[in-house]
Protein backbone atom coordinates (compact mmCIF):
# COMPACT_ATOMS: atom_id res chain seq x y z
CA UNK A 1 0.00 0.00 0.00
CA UNK A 2 1.80 3.35 -0.76
CA UNK A 3 2.44 5.86 1.47
CA UNK A 4 3.33 9.21 1.15
CA UNK A 5 5.40 11.80 3.07
CA UNK A 6 6.34 15.10 3.56
CA UNK A 7 9.85 14.66 4.14
CA UNK A 8 12.33 11.50 4.54
CA UNK A 9 12.19 10.10 7.66
CA UNK A 10 14.99 8.81 9.87
CA UNK A 11 13.54 5.45 9.17
CA UNK A 12 13.60 6.58 5.46
CA UNK A 13 17.00 7.57 5.62
CA UNK A 14 18.28 4.41 6.98
CA UNK A 15 16.89 2.90 4.13
CA UNK A 16 18.61 5.32 1.91
CA UNK A 17 21.75 4.53 3.15
CA UNK A 18 21.96 0.98 3.05
CA UNK A 19 21.00 1.19 -0.89
CA UNK A 20 23.62 0.71 -3.52
CA UNK A 21 21.89 2.01 -6.86
CA UNK A 22 19.22 4.38 -7.31
CA UNK A 23 17.45 5.42 -9.98
CA UNK A 24 16.98 9.40 -11.23
CA UNK A 25 14.35 10.14 -13.69
CA UNK A 26 13.90 14.01 -15.65
CA UNK A 27 12.48 14.94 -18.52
CA UNK A 28 12.14 18.48 -20.80
CA UNK A 29 9.24 20.21 -22.03
CA UNK A 30 10.05 17.90 -25.15
CA UNK A 31 11.76 14.83 -26.34
CA UNK A 32 12.88 11.67 -23.99
CA UNK A 33 12.19 11.17 -20.65
CA UNK A 34 15.59 10.40 -18.81
CA UNK A 35 16.01 7.78 -16.45
CA UNK A 36 19.34 6.48 -15.43
CA UNK A 37 21.05 3.87 -12.56
CA UNK A 38 23.16 5.56 -10.44
CA UNK A 39 25.68 4.25 -7.68
CA UNK A 40 28.69 3.83 -5.64
CA UNK A 41 29.59 3.79 -2.57
CA UNK A 42 28.68 7.25 -0.54
CA UNK A 43 27.74 9.19 -3.86
CA UNK A 44 24.31 10.19 -2.29
CA UNK A 45 23.76 11.99 0.89
CA UNK A 46 21.01 12.96 2.51
CA UNK A 47 21.95 16.34 3.88
CA UNK A 48 18.36 16.62 6.22
CA UNK A 49 14.56 16.03 5.77
CA UNK A 50 13.84 18.25 2.92
CA UNK A 51 17.22 17.70 1.08
CA UNK A 52 19.54 15.21 -0.83
CA UNK A 53 23.10 15.60 -3.02
CA UNK A 54 24.54 12.77 -4.85
CA UNK A 55 27.76 13.46 -6.98
CA UNK A 56 27.10 12.86 -10.69
CA UNK A 57 29.82 11.46 -11.94
CA UNK A 58 30.87 11.34 -16.23
CA UNK A 59 29.10 9.38 -18.26
CA UNK A 60 28.06 8.68 -22.14
CA UNK A 61 25.53 11.27 -22.09
CA UNK A 62 24.52 14.62 -19.50
CA UNK A 63 20.97 13.85 -19.56
CA UNK A 64 20.20 14.72 -16.14
CA UNK A 65 22.40 18.36 -16.59
CA UNK A 66 20.46 19.15 -19.99
CA UNK A 67 16.84 18.63 -18.25
CA UNK A 68 17.20 20.16 -15.08
CA UNK A 69 18.05 23.64 -16.92
CA UNK A 70 14.86 22.87 -19.21
CA UNK A 71 12.34 21.74 -16.35
CA UNK A 72 13.81 21.26 -12.65
CA UNK A 73 11.45 18.51 -11.93
CA UNK A 74 13.25 15.10 -10.12
CA UNK A 75 12.45 11.98 -9.53
CA UNK A 76 14.74 9.89 -7.47
CA UNK A 77 13.67 6.35 -6.77
CA UNK A 78 15.55 3.20 -4.36
CA UNK A 79 14.12 -0.59 -4.51
CA UNK A 80 15.18 -2.75 -1.88
CA UNK A 81 16.79 -5.95 -3.62
CA UNK A 82 17.37 -7.58 -0.14
CA UNK A 83 15.36 -7.53 3.67
CA UNK A 84 11.80 -6.12 3.32
CA UNK A 85 10.62 -4.99 0.31
CA UNK A 86 10.08 -1.45 -0.13
CA UNK A 87 10.13 1.39 -2.86
CA UNK A 88 10.86 4.57 -2.23
CA UNK A 89 10.36 7.31 -4.45
CA UNK A 90 11.61 11.21 -3.76
CA UNK A 91 10.06 14.01 -5.42
CA UNK A 92 11.23 17.03 -5.88
CA UNK A 93 13.28 19.96 -8.03
CA UNK A 94 16.79 20.27 -8.32
CA UNK A 95 20.04 22.06 -9.70
CA UNK A 96 23.17 20.95 -11.09
CA UNK A 97 25.92 22.62 -9.74
CA UNK A 98 29.55 22.46 -11.86
CA UNK A 99 33.22 22.53 -10.44
CA UNK A 100 33.16 26.77 -11.12
CA UNK A 101 30.06 27.07 -9.17
CA UNK A 102 29.63 27.86 -5.46
CA UNK A 103 27.18 24.76 -4.68
CA UNK A 104 29.66 22.51 -6.04
CA UNK A 105 32.78 24.29 -4.19
CA UNK A 106 30.83 24.04 -0.94
CA UNK A 107 29.57 20.61 -1.03
CA UNK A 108 32.81 18.59 -2.26
CA UNK A 109 34.53 17.85 0.91
CA UNK A 110 30.95 15.49 1.41
CA UNK A 111 31.92 13.12 -1.39
CA UNK A 112 34.89 10.70 -1.68
CA UNK A 113 37.34 11.77 -4.17
CA UNK A 114 36.13 9.89 -7.15
CA UNK A 115 37.77 10.52 -10.74
CA UNK A 116 35.35 11.89 -13.35
CA UNK A 117 33.32 13.62 -11.29
CA UNK A 118 31.23 15.74 -13.13
CA UNK A 119 28.45 17.49 -11.01
CA UNK A 120 26.62 17.71 -7.74
CA UNK A 121 22.90 17.62 -8.29
CA UNK A 122 21.32 19.18 -4.96
CA UNK A 123 17.39 18.36 -4.76
CA UNK A 124 14.84 19.59 -2.60
CA UNK A 125 12.27 17.05 -1.54
CA UNK A 126 8.11 17.79 -1.98
CA UNK A 127 7.02 14.71 -0.76
CA UNK A 128 7.95 11.15 -0.77
CA UNK A 129 6.57 7.84 -1.51
CA UNK A 130 6.77 4.30 -0.05
CA UNK A 131 5.59 1.55 -2.02
CA UNK A 132 5.61 -2.62 -1.02
CA UNK A 133 8.26 -3.72 -4.01
CA UNK A 134 6.52 -6.87 -3.50
CA UNK A 135 7.30 -7.79 -7.34
CA UNK A 136 11.11 -6.51 -6.71
CA UNK A 137 13.01 -9.47 -6.86
CA UNK A 138 15.87 -10.57 -4.17
CA UNK A 139 18.96 -10.07 -5.72
CA UNK A 140 22.94 -10.43 -3.73
CA UNK A 141 25.33 -7.58 -4.05
CA UNK A 142 28.87 -8.68 -4.95
CA UNK A 143 30.53 -5.37 -5.08
CA UNK A 144 31.09 -2.15 -6.56
CA UNK A 145 31.90 -2.21 -10.74
CA UNK A 146 35.47 -0.34 -10.68
CA UNK A 147 35.23 0.28 -14.51
CA UNK A 148 34.41 4.03 -14.56
CA UNK A 149 36.86 4.65 -12.08
CA UNK A 150 39.50 2.84 -13.57
CA UNK A 151 38.45 4.67 -17.26
CA UNK A 152 38.15 8.24 -15.85
CA UNK A 153 41.90 7.68 -13.88
CA UNK A 154 43.64 6.05 -17.46
CA UNK A 155 41.72 9.34 -18.80
CA UNK A 156 43.35 11.66 -16.65
CA UNK A 157 41.97 15.32 -16.59
CA UNK A 158 42.58 16.80 -19.59
CA UNK A 159 41.09 13.75 -22.04
CA UNK A 160 38.10 13.99 -19.71
CA UNK A 161 37.19 17.58 -20.41
CA UNK A 162 37.65 16.45 -23.95
CA UNK A 163 35.14 13.98 -23.79
CA UNK A 164 33.14 16.39 -21.94
CA UNK A 165 32.93 18.31 -25.23
CA UNK A 166 32.36 15.83 -27.26
CA UNK A 167 29.84 13.56 -25.67
CA UNK A 168 28.57 15.53 -22.59
CA UNK A 169 27.52 19.24 -23.65
CA UNK A 170 24.18 18.80 -25.62
CA UNK A 171 21.37 15.91 -24.47
CA UNK A 172 20.54 13.48 -26.71
CA UNK A 173 17.91 15.64 -27.67
CA UNK A 174 20.36 18.44 -28.41
CA UNK A 175 19.50 20.44 -24.97
CA UNK A 176 22.43 22.21 -23.88
CA UNK A 177 23.92 20.71 -20.49
CA UNK A 178 25.98 24.11 -19.58
CA UNK A 179 28.98 21.96 -18.45
CA UNK A 180 31.55 23.79 -19.77
CA UNK A 181 29.91 27.28 -19.07
CA UNK A 182 27.88 29.52 -20.95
Amino acid sequence: MAKFFDEITPELKEFIEAQKIFFVATAAADGRINLSPKGLADTFKVMDNKRVLWLNLTGSGNETAAHLLQNNRITVMFCSFEGKPLILRLYGTAKMYHERDKGFQDNIHLFPEIPGTRQIVDMTIESVQTSCGYAVPFMDFKEERQQLNSWAEKQGRERIENYWKEKNTKSIDGLETKILGD
